[in-house]
């Protein structure tokens, strides 16, 4: 058997292993945890339930709402019209860039008169408005509302993304994390597997680099990331460097030292990722370090990429018959992984055994990264008392299996699977234009990242953004423009980071950092 029918027999078999995402994330990481798979991939879908306007009407409200533009917009859009035809209820929508949306969310929720009643954010960006009691308790409206069916969102997204302290303020719309999308009649032709290791990366794009993969007669890419700044790039680079540093479990985190607070910046795991990303740019696009997320985009699925490393967008993207030249010609994998990790206690790169890399597949460490986690909708908590209720309804209307099982399979909207029912059942796959190969290929490469004890979640403590966006974003566009070394940038880093938990308290920042990881303080 060749080295690619090994591979699809595998993927073949994996993808019996869907629907197994409870136990792991209930436990935030403990080993010893697992969740049976599905007897059978043909289980039904949750039956939906639709919004009811008989019992739901708001004549004469209007809901406003921020999110990002381009994207989440084009999502909310979607369900808009139909929602106030339904309901009566009135929706102004404001989109704005990725980089401004928490600023312009602050600025109006920190105002004495602020105008958004309720916001599509990020996750990982709750705890903020929650600390300035901005964002409203949703629990008991969730509780009682069975239309919603929140027992079939993931438990990752339900019980991670959604709550802080037992307490639920948010509506998952989406599940982000990253993989590594290839052209799968690409690797097939040349005898080639998908990339386990960053170095089989770095191969397979070299070898794809600079010949036409899209016969059009112009040189193409082995490999294209959207590395442009103030929106992915210290997001690509932290999945790069995920399986340098962390590999004993979720728990362990890929941030900071759970005792210390110190940052995972200065060792040579960190210096090893920095080498990594910038050497993609040399099988890249002209002027990578600029490039936005919407042009890597167009460039794979015009069939210009042999690689990418993204979220759950370019599998649905690339079916689009209006603009994808690689329908049935991309394959979705777990971020390859590293065979050595950082030893925290000596600072120094130890090879993958049995003890330094516990959930090792032979011998690789794989930490795959909850890039964002997912965007989620939130009520804005001081907003008036039937505004509130006419934004909730929106959100679980959204979020329920009719509208949600649809829009996850539409690329445009930026909504990745999220819900258990988005996993058992591929007829909606189907029918948005997937192949059956092509569904189970990329439904498993999710569930196998998912499903992973070594999963790495994003930073999810106060001031986030600063630390993220902020700094890792603006020092990281600095290294690739060539302005700082590799000790420069990982010394900037630290220091700046420093100063971000020093500023906000080292011990309660430390506290809230063990908390996101399932541990007490």
């Amino acid at each position: 058997m060749s080295n690619w029918q090994n591979f699809c027999s595998v993927w073949q078999r994996v993808r019996y292993y869907l629907i197994f995402l409870a136990a792991l994330w209930l436990s935030l990481g403990i080993p010893g945890c697992s969740f049976s798979p599905p007897k059978s991939q043909t289980v039904s879908s949750p039956q939906p339930t639709q919004f009811n306007p008989t019992t739901q009407r708001f004549d004469g409200v209007t809901i406003n709402v921020i999110t990002q533009k381009g994207v989440l917009d084009v999502a909310l859009n979607r369900h808009i019209s139909n929602f106030e035809s339904l309901t009566a209820a009135k929706i102004n929508m404001v989109a704005f860039p990725f980089g401004d949306v928490y600023q312009k969310l602050q600025e109006d929720w920190s105002s004495r008169t602020p105008k958004y009643d309720m916001g599509v954010i990020l996750s990982k960006w709750l705890i903020d408005f929650i600390n300035t009691n901005d964002i409203e308790d949703l629990t008991n409206r969730v509780q009682s509302d069975s239309t919603l069916q929140w027992q079939d969102i993931a438990p990752i997204f339900r019980d991670v993304s959604a709550r802080y302290k037992q307490r639920i303020y948010a509506i998952p719309l989406d599940g982000d994390f990253h993989m590594v999308y290839y052209r799968s009649d690409l690797l097939k032709n040349a005898g080639l597997t998908p990339p386990t290791t960053w170095d089989d990366y770095l191969a397979i794009a070299k070898q794809f680099h600079s010949k036409d993969l899209n016969n059009d007669g112009t040189p193409d890419y082995g490999s294209c990331m959207a590395k442009g700044p103030r929106f992915a790039g210290y997001l690509l680079f932290t999945s790069i460097a995920s399986s340098w540093l962390q590999s004993q479990g979720t728990a362990q985190g890929g941030f900071f030292d759970l005792e210390t607070m110190k940052p995972l910046v200065r060792n040579p795991a960190f210096a090893k990722a920095l080498d990594i990303y910038k050497k993609t740019m040399e099988y890249g696009p002209p002027n990578e370090a600029n490039l936005s997320l919407f042009e890597e985009r167009r460039l794979f699925t015009s069939g210009r990429c042999a690689l990418t490393l993204e979220s759950g967008d370019i599998g649905t993207l690339a079916i689009d018959p209006a603009t994808s030249k690689v329908i049935d010609k991309v394959g979705a994998v777990v971020t390859p992984g590293s065979t050595q990790v950082l030893d925290r206690k000596t600072g120094k790169l130890v090879t993958c055994d049995k003890f330094t890399c516990p959930y090792s597949i032979a011998g690789v460490n794989h930490a795959p990264f909850t890039a964002f986690l997912g965007w989620s909708g939130v009520v804005h908590a001081k907003a008036a008392p039937r505004v509130k209720d006419a934004a909730y309804a929106f959100l679980s209307y959204m979020s329920q299996p009719a509208q949600a099982n649809v829009d996850v399979t539409i690329g445009e909207t930026g909504l990745n699977p999220y819900r258990m029912s988005q996993f058992q059942n591929i007829d909606s796959w189907l029918k948005a234009g997937m192949s059956a190969d092509a569904a189970n290929n990329y439904l498993s490469a999710i569930g196998v990242s998912l499903n992973s004890p070594n999963m790495v979640l994003d930073l999810r403590i106060p001031h986030n953004q600063q630390y993220q966006l902020e700094v890792l974003d603006a020092v990281l566009a600095d290294f690739l423009a060539g302005k700082l070394t590799t000790e420069e940038t990982m010394r900037q880093v630290e220091q700046r980071w420093e100063q971000i938990t020093n500023k906000f308290g080292r011990e309660s920042q430390r506290a809230a950092y063990r908390a996101s990881l399932g541990l007490t303080p």
